[in-house]
């Protein structure tokens, strides 16, 4: 029996209160797609069982260089913080796993499965910390970890990626995401070549120990917190390393890691093409890495990205099964709420991509029409799924409003009363 942390009597009640009005915006979504040529049950069930996995670190109030303002009820740890995900399961049914950091969520991994069964939650990808220092460790990553010139240190940072496949193995996990702070901050101050080349081997040292059935993903960030050259800094150098390692390796791709104006469905399009997508890190940006919410900034990048995943699912692409996670820092919001936010965003993007007419488009493509490619993207953007998307939820057990729902349920109130207040600290995103 899954341990529920909103009352099923509140959801109900709140689902009570809005299922004539979803019926009736159903029912002419329904009639205005079927003009169309369009299924809405067909769209509704391939929506349902989209999934996207929520972060551990994401339940809780983030920061930034400069200072972090904590929230009431914040997790204590990654109990806590698995009680947190299991509520945004529970209101959206799109989120069933959860991704963890080692070494913030490490603890015995016996636990971790039992805690995760009891709330109805399984793990996605693995994430390993070698941007920072933890308390014990014997060499600081501070100039770097996979690619220090200290050969002490890489095998350092090596045996923490090691461990952190130890503990997926232990939980069910089947994927490494592997993200470093590694590169200079001055002309001059490393070596471009050599660094690489050093990265390259000590990425290889943790390939060749992951299991048959587990994927390795790098994942490329343009700055920070190295500010004059990053290691892996861009999606062509990302591929360089998936083709390096082998057919387990492929690539990350975080939507803020990127400069302000990159074509990033056209990255996505080439990783696809070449076999290489991995997966994702969802979030938005204005600036830089941002670590927004997912569609807050820039919804229509988000369908054009999910578009080129519907694309390549039309085609029928090879063994193509890109993980999904959200990746982001809640600052001013209720981090519970940004992330129902976020998942429903992201389907959103799916279900609009769903509705572009493929066969209209390709004849448009092949005819050079801009005009009517475009429009032909925009009638499926411009159309309002939402109906679609709280029906899906309603369909698996979730709810119809799930932010209207999270707040008619107390849930922030309860665990700020039953978890210590954190007192303001430094700068940092977690």
């Amino acid at each position: 029996m899954v341990e529920l942390k909103i009352a099923a009597d509140v959801l109900a009640a709140e689902n009570d209160k809005r299922s004539n009005a979803l019926q009736s915006d159903y029912a002419a979504l329904g009639e205005n797609l079927s003009r169309r040529g369009v299924d809405i049950e067909t769209i509704t069930a391939r929506v349902a069982e989209f999934f996207v996995a929520v972060p551990s670190w994401g339940v809780g109030t983030g920061g930034t260089r400069f200072a972090r303002f904590p929230g009431q009820g914040e997790p204590r740890g990654i109990f806590d913080k698995l009680e947190d995900c299991s509520v945004i399961q529970q209101l959206t049914q799109a989120t069933p796993n959860v991704s963890l950091h080692i070494p913030w969520d490490k603890t015995d991994p016996k636990e971790l499965k039992a805690k995760g069964d009891a709330l109805g939650l399984g793990f996605d990808a693995m994430n390993s910390n070698t941007f920072s220092d933890a308390a014990s460790q014997a060499h600081s990553y501070k100039y770097g970890s996979l690619s220090h010139t200290d050969a002490a240190t890489r095998a350092q940072a090596v045996e923490h990626n090691l461990e952190c496949i130890e503990i997926g193995k232990a939980i069910g996990s089947k994927a490494l995401t592997v993200w470093i702070g590694d590169g200079s901050n001055f002309p001059g101050q490393s070596n471009f070549t050599r660094q690489f080349e050093r990265y390259l081997a000590s990425m290889a040292e943790i390939y060749k120990v992951l299991p048959e059935d587990w994927r390795l993903f790098s994942e490329h960030k343009m700055y920070e917190p190295a500010f004059y050259s990053t290691v892996v800094q861009d999606w062509g150098t990302n591929y360089l390393i998936a083709q390096t390692l082998g057919e387990k390796a492929h690539c990350l791709v975080d939507l803020g890691h990127h400069a302000p104006n990159a074509n990033i469905e056209m990255i996505v399009a080439r990783l696809i093409q070449f076999g290489k997508l991995g997966g994702f890190h969802f979030n938005d940006s204005k600036y830089g890495d941002d670590d927004l919410d997912a569609g807050s900034i820039d919804p229509y990048r988000l369908f054009l990205v999910f578009n080129e995943l519907v694309d390549a699912e039309y085609r029928g692409v090879t063994d193509f099964r890109p993980a999904h996670m959200i990746d982001q820092s809640h600052n001013v919001t209720d981090p519970i709420e940004s992330l129902i936010s976020s998942a429903n965003e992201i389907r959103r993007a799916y279900a609009q991509a769903l509705l572009v007419d493929r066969p209209a488009l390709d004849g448009y493509q092949q005819d050079n029409d801009a005009l009517m490619a475009t429009e032909t993207l925009k009638r499926a953007y411009r159309t309002d799924v939402e109906p679609i998307l709280a029906e899906a939820r309603r369909l698996s057990g979730g709810a119809i409003d799930p932010v209207a729902t999270y707040r008619a349920s107390g849930y922030r109130s309860k665990v700020a009363a039953e978890r210590p207040a954190s007192s303001a600290g430094g700068g940092g995103i977690v």
